[in-house]
Order: C-alpha cells, then sequence, then structure tokens
C-alpha cells in the first residue's frame, strides 16, 4: 500500500498532463470541412466509446474469475470481485459520455437529439444493465449479492458485440463503425492527432479512477470481513444473559 500511493500520485500527473494536451490538440487541428468544429465532438465521442468497452471487457473477466475462484480461492475472488465493480463503474461512465456526446453531435448532423435505430437502443440497454448491476450491489450484500451480479455481468456483456455489430446486421441511421469496418472505414488523417492523444488520455484518466476505486473496495471488503469475524467471536445478548 506504501508503493501504491506513490504510483497513483505519478499516474495522476500523467493523465491530467495527457488529458490536458489531448484537449490542446483537439482544439487546435483544423475544423472539418463539412461539420466545422460539431466534428470536435468525436475526439472525445470516440475514445468513451473505446474506454466503454475496454471497462466492460475488464468487469467480465472479473466476474469469470469471481465465480470460478470464489470456492476455492475466497482472496483472489475477492480481488477479482474489486476489480469488477470499480471498472463496471468507470464503464457506466464513460457510456454515459458516449450517449451524450452522441446526441450533441446527432442535433446537429440529423436535426433530433434522439432517434430509436438498433444502435443507440442497443447502447442505451446497454447502459441499463450496468446501472441495474451496480444498484443490485448497494442495495443488497453478501456473498450471494457478488454471485448474483457476476452472472448479471457476464449475460450483460452479451450487448457489447450487439453494440458494435448493429450498423453491420442492420441499416441504421448511425455511421458505420471506425475501426475494423472495411473498405471506406477508419478516421480522417485530420483527425488522428486529436483522437490518438485522447485515447491515451482516457485510458489514463480510467486506470487512475479504476485504481483508487479498487483500494476503496478492498479496504471495504477488509472492514467487512473484519466486522464478521468480531461478529461471531463476540457472545449474543442471550448467552451473555445466562451466563450472568
Amino acid at each position: 500500500m506504501k508503493l501504491f500511493r506513490p504510483a497513483l500520485g505519478i499516474l495522476a500527473i500523467v493523465a491530467l498532463g495527457l488529458l490536458a494536451y489531448g484537449f490542446h490538440v483537439a482544439m487546435t487541428v483544423p475544423a472539418d470541412e463539412a461539420m466545422y468544429n460539431v466534428q470536435r465532438i468525436f475526439y472525445y465521442h470516440i475514445p468513451a466509446w473505446i474506454m466503454t468497452s475496454l471497462c466492460f471487457g475488464a468487469n467480465l473477466i472479473g466476474s469469470v474469475v469471481y465465480l470460478a475462484t470464489r470456492n476455492k480461492r475466497p482472496s483472489l475472488a475477492l480481488r477479482a470481485d474489486a476489480v469488477a465493480v470499480a471498472t463496471a463503474e468507470m464503464g457506466v461512465v464513460f457510456c454515459l459520455v458516449g450517449l451524450v456526446t452522441g446526441s450533441l453531435w446527432a442535433r446537429y448532423a440529423w436535426g433530433i437529439w434522439w432517434t430509436w435505430d438498433e444502435r443507440l437502443t442497443s447502447t442505451l440497454i446497454l447502459w441499463l444493465i450496468y446501472v441495474s448491476y451496480l444498484l443490485m450491489r448497494n442495495f443488497s450484500a453478501g456473498p450471494q449479492m457478488r454471485t448474483l451480479s457476476a452472472v448479471l455481468a457476464i449475460f450483460g456483456y452479451i450487448d457489447v458485440p450487439i453494440v458494435y455489430m448493429s450498423t453491420r446486421w442492420w441499416r441504421t441511421q448511425h455511421p458505420g463503425p471506425v475501426f475494423f469496418g472495411g473498405p471506406g472505414s477508419g478516421i480522417a488523417p485530420s483527425m488522428k492527432p486529436a483522437v490518438t492523444w485522447n485515447i491515451y488520455a482516457w485510458m489514463a484518466w480510467a486506470v487512475l479512477i479504476v485504481s483508487i476505486r479498487y483500494a476503496v473496495e478492498r479496504r471495504q471488503q477488509k472492514i467487512d470481513e473484519t466486522d464478521a469475524l468480531r461478529s461471531l467471536e463476540s457472545p449474543s445478548a442471550a448467552q451473555v444473559e445466562v451466563v450472568s
């Protein structure tokens, strides 16, 4: 833990530096010929969706590891569960940022804030699934809560590839995939510096916040474990009355 705090300080400096430089690049690259300055939203919209996928992917791995090790290696299972909840929270934040920035862009490009096409609807469902995951964790307790939330996370992740593939499977109003979309896809050369630097920046920010949240969750787990051991060691009120 002593080494963890300096590492977080260094990571915070790196993340803030990258965020500042990413913002500088996003604001100074030439405006898009068709969308003008509105296109700058994509310098944050694309990194938000990449971080959403990475965070929910890490949540999936943590959930699977928890279910696989909860009986054989409880200590590893609790660490995996802490990773799962920390990444789920950041994934929900990034997903919300993606929805909001997408709506801002759509208002200018399409003349509407929202349309119920397959990409947007599946994305909203994805956000609601992980919000439900967090609500389950906040309003219940104990090992059963961790097991149920891990199962929900595994099934919820099925929606991630559906969101990505929706523009290929259906004719949506949303633009096609930026990455691995075939001929004509990809990032325009003028956008690459701003998008790339902001991907690095948001990744550093995500690692920083997830690390802090992981440490908080681990501390809470140890507090809960200590309280449980004390309750088992201390005699009940009825036993005290009989002895007296």
